[in-house]
């Protein structure tokens, strides 16, 4: 199994700079969104696309090696920020991984940026966002219908550099040669909602073009956020032959 994808990100029409940052370099791929403001959550999101970038290439990657980048980068920017600067980035992700032979997702994320799945079944959200309007939700307190006009949607309650030990959830899901996997800032989600996401990812075609159509759409929204996407296919090796290799491994910030 190989893996095709897009990637794309704008700072959006009201921001001065750009915070997220992201990597595709299979077999991780990721998003973050540095807070802390110039100079700060910037920092912040690029210290974390270049701790995972040390996965990029690696024929054996397990939740250990996923958890040991986000040490690392929450090591550094705990050395980074001191005497009163602070810093710090959500992070969200997959990587490719193999379990039994067979082709698995491993999916990861910390704050409020998302991992999605668009597969036969429709889209499902993998990630669960960490924010006080989500675990109000969680709690019963509020409805989930209700989360996303909560005026709390966007108050982080755990994000990588902000606490003593970063705190990542993980999930493993089989990786489907149907299903597509959707990476990507809270400005995507800001402007966009579940349904328009849904009817983007199910028109199909390359990825990168629709990495490209999505920012676009959030930017023709309003663009009040930065916004980040990665689009990601698992694609068999049979079906790559005499094709050729479109989509290029980088890391981008700011």
């Amino acid at each position: 199994m190989r893996t095709s994808w897009g990637s794309a990100t704008d700072r959006g029409h009201v921001r001065e700079v750009n915070e997220d940052a992201l990597l595709t370099f299979p077999p991780v791929f990721l998003v973050a969104d540095g807070m802390g403001g110039y100079d700060a959550g910037d920092l912040a999101s690029r210290i974390a696309v270049e701790e995972f970038a040390q996965l990029a290439g690696a024929v054996s990657v397990g939740v250990e090696d996923v958890h040991a980048c986000f040490a690392r980068a929450c090591g550094r920017m705990r050395a980074e920020f001191t005497g009163g600067r602070q810093g710090g980035t959500t992070v969200a992700g997959a990587v490719l991984v193999e379990v039994d032979r067979e082709p698995y997702w491993l999916v990861f994320n910390v704050g409020d940026s998302r991992v999605y799945r668009f597969s036969d079944d429709g889209l499902e959200q993998v990630s669960v966002d960490h924010s006080v309007a989500q675990e109000l939700a969680e709690a019963g307190v509020i409805r989930r219908d209700q989360v996303s006009s909560h005026p709390d949607r966007h108050v982080l309650t755990r994000a990588l550099g902000t606490g003593e030990a970063p705190e990542p959830d993980y999930w493993m899901l089989p990786a489907g040669t149907r299903d597509r996997l959707l990476v990507c800032t809270d400005g995507l989600v800001r402007e966009l909602s579940d349904d328009d996401l849904a009817v983007a990812l199910a028109g199909g075609g390359d990825p990168q073009a629709l990495a490209d159509r999505l920012v676009a759409a959030a930017l023709a929204r309003g663009g009040r956020d930065n916004v980040s996407v990665v689009v990601v296919d698992v694609v068999p090796v049979a079906a790559l032959v005499g094709e050729s290799w479109t989509t290029t491994p980088r890391g981008v910030w700011g």
